[in-house]
């Protein structure tokens, strides 16, 4: 008789369990070390009424005493309010929705790409390929001054865009949380390739006649990223002014940058960025505990600049022709991998629970010393986190963060119906993302999410954020209103043209 097979582990012991056991074990290792130790002293010290009364007895106060005792406790107590961070809360944000007239459907969008690049028909061929595989959707916006034959980029049409789109943004806001523009006591704009005179803060302050003394900042030329920039600017302000509102405004304005050259890594951005802007209210009063949305936990940031092929990995400069546009480099996947690890391994320690951190210490143990081509042990980020907001920035981008962090398509459906709707709006594309989890009725007391976003640089940039309330779905007046029961819906690899 042939000897009896080893029995399939896998099937016959339940290791999901078994893995969840052991994180509860090692997570709440101190609480089962401790509640025997405390119980045990407890026993020890047993004395009856009279026995503590004559030890109460025993003690002896006098004035100099108290006051010594009085003093330093206040002293302690004053040294770690005043040392303590000031909590920074998300109280309400919007997002722009780009009207019906914008539409750019894929049959208007390479009809215009044959008409302006009539002399080129291998250029058009490679836009329709980028198209197909793109993953957007037939709803993305382009302003209007591309809808022209040819495009009619000049500046009036791209102030008129930005206006268009921070204006109906922060009306939006406004409404919302029912502040005043005069209780906004910071004010950030991030645009990376618009940066006008006056500044889009200006812009700003201008149209709602903001307070004179309001501490305005604008950000240009950081990419996808310098959404969570401002966020972090916005953070380190309201550490220092107590008090105060932030508002921060992440858009990008498309008028200005389409290209209409023939280079084909400068072609890339066509089909893939569109309209879109945010408004962010952030604050750290505390009448805006109860009523806030999220409280921000973390900001990690992440710069590779000083390698000279992250540096010009996402570049704008002149072709041949002199025509101006945006190059993307056939490596930036591979940067956004170093920036993206880079970025993990500062983040895992702040957020990641012990039982993830032992198993990630023991992995790097061993192939330090056993086997150094052993392949290293990926942290589960979902212990850390219920939702993941991924820079929509394309398909290639959400894919491959999906599979280094083993990410189930729940876990990036948002990233991936956002640029199905919306196209890449840049670092406004992670409000977008978060609309669709409260649409979807997803985002609840405690949850915890983690927005992260790349940019030209080359930079990586993280943020946590721990849900205060269960957000309600109804009433929301978010971009996702009208469209959210159609979501989500299959996108396939290829959209055939």
């Amino acid at each position: 008789m042939p000897p009896p097979l080893m029995p399939n582990f896998n099937n016959s012991v339940k290791l999901k369990y078994v893995k969840l056991g052991y994180q509860y074990l090692i997570n709440h290792f101190l609480t089962f070390t401790l509640l025997p130790i405390t119980l045990t002293l407890l026993l020890q010290l047993r004395y009856s009424p009279d026995e503590y009364l004559r030890l109460w007895n025993s003690l002896r106060f006098d004035f100099v005493h108290v006051l010594c005792s009085a003093f330093l406790i206040i002293m302690i107590s004053t040294t770690y309010f005043t040392s303590k961070s000031h909590s920074v809360y998300l109280v309400n944000y919007a997002c722009f929705k780009p009207p019906r007239a914008c539409r750019a459907p894929f049959s208007t969008f390479m009809e215009h790409s044959k008409l302006i690049l009539n002399s080129e028909p291998k250029s058009v061929d490679f836009q329709m390929k980028i198209l197909e595989r793109s993953g957007l959707g037939e709803e993305t916006c382009l302003p209007i001054a591309i809808h022209f034959i040819p495009p009619s980029p000049t500046l009036e049409a791209s102030g008129g865009e930005a206006e268009l789109v921070i204006f109906s943004a922060m009306d939006s806001l406004f409404e919302k949380t029912g502040i005043k523009p005069n209780d906004v006591h910071i004010l950030i704009v991030n645009c990376s390739l618009f940066s006008p005179t006056p500044s889009l803060s200006a812009m700003v302050i201008n149209k709602y006649k903001m307070r004179g003394n309001v501490k305005s900042y604008n950000l240009s030329g950081m990419g996808c990223s310098a959404g969570l920039i401002s966020i972090d600017l916005a953070r380190d302000l309201l550490q220092v002014h107590k008090n105060s509102n932030a508002i921060v405004v992440s858009t990008e304005i498309i008028t200005p940058n389409y290209y209409q050259g023939k280079e084909r890594s400068m072609l890339v951005p066509n089909c893939l960025f569109r309209m879109g802007g945010a408004a962010v209210l952030l604050s750290n009063r505390r009448t805006f505990r109860t009523q806030a949305k999220y409280r921000l936990l973390h900001v990690v940031r992440t710069q590779k600049g000083a390698d000279d092929k992250a540096f010009r990995c996402v570049y704008e400069e002149e072709d041949r022709e002199g025509k101006v546009g945006i190059s993307l480099s056939k490596d930036l996947m591979a940067i956004a991998g170093v920036a993206l690890k880079s970025n993990i391994t500062t983040l895992g320690p702040l957020v990641l629970p012990t039982s993830e951190q032992l198993l990630f210490l023991i992995s790097l143990i061993s192939r330090k010393i056993f086997n150094p081509k052993g392949k290293p042990y990926i942290p589960d980020f979902k212990q850390a986190f219920e939702h993941f907001c991924i820079h929509a920035g394309g398909r290639a981008v959400i894919d491959e963060l999906q599979k280094n962090l083993q990410l189930s398509a729940e876990h990036v459906e948002a990233s991936r119906m956002t640029l199905h709707r919306f196209g890449n709006t840049s670092s406004s594309s992670l409000w977008y993302e978060l609309s669709y989890i409260e649409a979807k009725g997803r985002m609840k007391r405690g949850d915890r999410v983690w927005q992260i976003a790349f940019g030209s640089g080359f930079k990586c940039n993280s943020a946590v954020w721990k849900c205060m309330s269960s957000v309600e779905t109804m009433g929301n007046n978010g971009p996702w209103d009208d469209c959210i029961d159609r979501y989500p819906v299959y996108i396939p690899e290829v959209v055939k043209l």
